[in-house]
């Protein structure tokens, strides 16, 4: 009887993840099927790297959006990688339980918090700032990454915090037998030895600024052109899609779904990426 019992839940098992794999490749089926036939029409070079993007005139160009994207994401990178990081040392090595208990479900709140959400408090907030500083418009690189740093604090903050809390005591031990500091130890033999976890932190913590989009809509300033500073308007791939799919048709409905398949090929590249860092703690 409880062979039978493991041999359901197996079974059940093996449907459930059989299931989530089709359900991923019916979505690449369905995108790639709508967007492949506008950059067959346009060419994949033009598309891609093509300047403009008037799609009344069906001129298709997305380089703009492309570059506004790496832009947000590194700024937000920029930003939030060292905040996250820093944070992620004091709650593991430093904080005191008490504080622990405390910061930690704040930081756990962030991540609940609605998309939409920031982005109001970045137009409400932070373009009024912007443009009180520093006398520009406000909607720019700058606010998008500002916001998107805030929002990916949670994902880089508890899998670091996790990797450097799976680092062996022994290794902590021995390095304090030897004389070093508790900073020393932090330095050459905590954080060398999870760089693992904080690497795919920092990946996944690119891949969620890369695909968010109702906040950067909101502050973002989305105009399709290629910025010159940061403190100029951008629009990413998700806001093009989600700004114009409401009215889209014909070219101009495949060309916002061939955008989903660049963006799609991007994410697809930083998930390798999280598959090619070492997942023990301390592997080469």
């Amino acid at each position: 009887m409880a062979r039978r019992h493991e041999k359901i839940i197996e079974r059940i098992l093996f449907l459930s993840a059989t299931t989530a794999v089709l359900v991923v490749a019916l979505i690449c089926f369905f995108i790639f099927a709508e967007g492949l036939p506008v950059i067959q029409k346009y060419g994949l070079f033009h598309f891609i790297l093509g300047q403009s993007w008037h799609p009344d005139d069906n001129v298709f160009g997305i380089f703009p959006m492309i570059i506004g994207s790496i832009y947000v994401t590194l700024g937000a990178l920029i930003l939030g990688v060292p905040l996250g990081v820093g944070c992620a040392i004091f709650l593991a090595e430093i904080a005191p339980k008490k504080i622990t208990m405390f910061i930690r479900p704040a930081i756990e709140l962030l991540a609940g918090i609605p998309s939409v959400v920031y982005g109001f408090y970045g137009l409400v907030v932070l373009v009024p700032l912007i443009m009180n500083t520093w006398g520009e418009r406000g909607f720019s690189v700058l606010a998008a990454s500002i916001i998107l740093a805030i929002m990916i604090l949670p994902t880089i903050v508890s899998i670091a915090e996790d990797s450097i809390r799976a680092v062996p005591v022994e290794y902590k031990e021995g390095s304090f037998a030897l004389g070093a500091t508790h900073w020393q130890t932090i330095k050459k033999v905590i954080l060398p030895t999870a760089r693992s976890g904080i690497v795919t932190a920092v990946v996944l913590g690119m891949g969620r600024a890369l695909g968010e989009t109702m906040a950067v809509i909101l502050v973002a300033g989305n105009v399709a052109l290629v910025p010159h500073s940061i403190m100029e308007p951008v629009r990413t791939l998700t806001a093009n899609i989600a700004i114009e799919m409401g009215y889209a048709a014909g070219d101009h409905y495949q060309a916002l779904f061939a955008t989903g398949i660049v963006l799609f090929v991007f994410i697809m590249i930083l998930n390798s990426l999280v598959m090619l860092v070492p997942k023990r703690v301390g592997d080469d």
